[in-house]
């Protein structure tokens, strides 16, 4: 039997991006950087995996995700193909974040006693 199912938790790199189809659709397409095993002590590698949707309920959980964020995808591998090359991506049916980035706070100068 033949399976195509693709689970992954990694950081958000790219933030998520709409684009129309010349059919009207909607195609959601975002970037995680998912780290590989720790093989190698002290060369912490990752990979960057193109990701995409063109489900609506997906894109609504994406609206409320921020670029470094840890979050949880769920779907399929598919290779696109357009007249300049191809590339792989994951197909996402299903998401959530599994946590929040931190938030950068911003100290103010400090002023002269």
């Amino acid at each position: 039997m033949h399976r195509n199912e693709v689970t992954l938790v990694g950081r958000l790199s790219m933030a998520p991006t709409d684009k129309e189809l010349p059919s009207g659709t909607v195609l959601t397409q975002w970037r995680l950087a998912v780290r590989r095993p720790d093989d190698h002590p002290g060369h912490r590698r990752s990979d960057a995996i193109e990701c995409a949707t063109f489900d609506d309920d997906v894109r609504a959980m994406l609206a409320g995700w921020s670029v470094d964020d840890v979050v949880r995808v769920e779907g399929a591998m598919r290779r696109r193909w357009w007249r300049g090359g191809s590339r792989f991506e994951v197909e996402v049916r299903a998401a959530r974040r599994e946590e929040e980035a931190p938030r950068q706070t911003v100290t103010p100068p400090r002023t002269p006693a």
